[in-house]
């Protein structure tokens, strides 16, 4: 609670002073209606954020970015003293500020507000009222209230877009990459006699030397290679605006979320490990729902470099045929990951997030990455 008593002491002081000095009733008089005052001031704010309470909720907890809901509020607040107009801290959305409404009076039945929250950006949040400030008349005293939260958590997913058909190594989309699909010589299902044409890395050469005889391994069956998606979950580079930046972080999501969208009408496996607070490796097995849900909740707070990501995850690239990156920044040190990635034998593509494909200092990396095979792609952030 906060009081503003400075003035009140200073003319009651001054009232008791002249009360004794001219032993007027008039003075004592004045000093005991401020105090009064004061006194009645402290009650109605205290009576008031007693009494206060909170209801309501969200017309949907999970929304697609740019969709609108609504936030119901019910305020009840009781003071047999009059208070002056309550002020509350409101949060909308994940894409608005605090912002501060003005009740000028609460009836006994209490206030229904209805807010519109526009889902502009991808991300979690509550929406609801952060703090009731109550104030008396005279504004002596205030009390910040800070209620429950009755919104709800809300949760916006990104919104999937049309991407092209991924492409496998050996330039093939669909079924004819099984035929790159290279064996586990880590799993030997088995072994057999040697056969003309079998591959010198077959044989089993102890198994030979023990029973006089070429015996060669045979191998689990083939599988399709993976489509290894990266992510970029690192703080996206510094932009004009704060606005700017939520664009961008929506667009990186979005596109990873249509990467796996599009992943669905194939038949490969496709991974996309993010990393952060919580790191987590998302699979197209757990499905789209729990995908996005799960893209919704990326905070891009990873501390590591993400070229040195990008160097990590090299070594997948034996069971990879498809590596998608998706990045709002682009150096040499990436641009050399990628093109060993494209070396190693699976198609690489990158996605480029920028509001600045024309910029002059990409272009050389630019030329480097297609002179090594890998494809760029540019996705400008789109604000809805």
């Amino acid at each position: 609670m906060r009081f503003r008593m400075t003035l009140p002491l200073t003319v009651t002081a001054a009232l008791l002073l002249a009360a004794f000095s001219t032993g007027s009733p008039v003075f004592l008089t004045g000093a005991s209606l401020i105090i009064l005052l004061c006194l009645s001031s402290v009650i109605a704010v205290m009576q008031a954020a007693g009494s206060m309470k909170l209801s309501g909720g969200l017309s949907e907890r999970v929304v697609q970015r740019g969709e609108d809901v609504k936030l119901e509020i019910i305020l009840h607040c009781r003071s047999l003293i009059p208070i002056a107009p309550l002020e509350l801290e409101m949060s909308a959305g994940p894409d608005h500020q605090a912002q501060t409404m003005v009740i000028d009076f609460v009836p006994k039945e209490g206030v229904r507000l209805e807010l519109p929250c526009h889902a502009a950006h991808v991300g979690v949040s509550r929406p609801g009222v952060n703090a009731v400030t109550v104030t008396d008349l005279f504004g002596i005293c205030s009390k910040r209230v800070e209620p429950r939260r009755e919104g709800g958590e809300l949760v916006v997913l990104p919104l999937p877009f049309e991407v092209g058909q991924q492409i496998y190594a050996g330039g093939d989309s669909g079924s004819e990459s099984m035929a790159r699909a290279s064996e586990d010589i880590t799993s030997p299902a088995d072994v057999r006699a040697y056969q003309q044409g079998d591959a010198m890395k077959k044989i089993h050469w102890k198994l030979s030397m023990r029973k006089q005889e070429l015996m060669v391994r045979r191998f689990e069956a083939p599988v399709m290679p993976d489509a290894l998606v990266l992510l970029d979950c690192s703080a996206p580079p510094r932009q004009a605006g704060e606005e700017a930046l939520a664009d961008v972080k929506d667009t990186l999501l979005e596109t990873a979320a249509s990467i796996m969208a599009e992943n669905t009408r194939t038949d490969h496996p496709a991974r996309l490990p993010l990393l952060g607070e919580h790191p987590v490796e998302l699979d197209k097995g757990m499905g789209m729902p729990a995908i996005l849900e799960t893209l919704a909740h990326v905070d891009f707070s990873a501390t590591e470099p993400f070229e040195r990501v990008l160097q990590l995850e090299m070594r997948r690239m034996r069971k990879v045929g498809c590596t998608i990156v998706i990045s709002a920044r682009l150096n040499s040190r990436m641009v050399d990951a990628m093109s060993s990635m494209r070396r190693m034998g699976p198609y690489v593509r990158l996605y480029l997030v920028t509001f600045t494909p024309e910029e002059e200092q990409l272009a050389p990396m630019i030329s480097r990455l297609q002179n090594a095979g890998v494809e760029v792609c540019y996705v400008t952030p789109l604000a809805l």
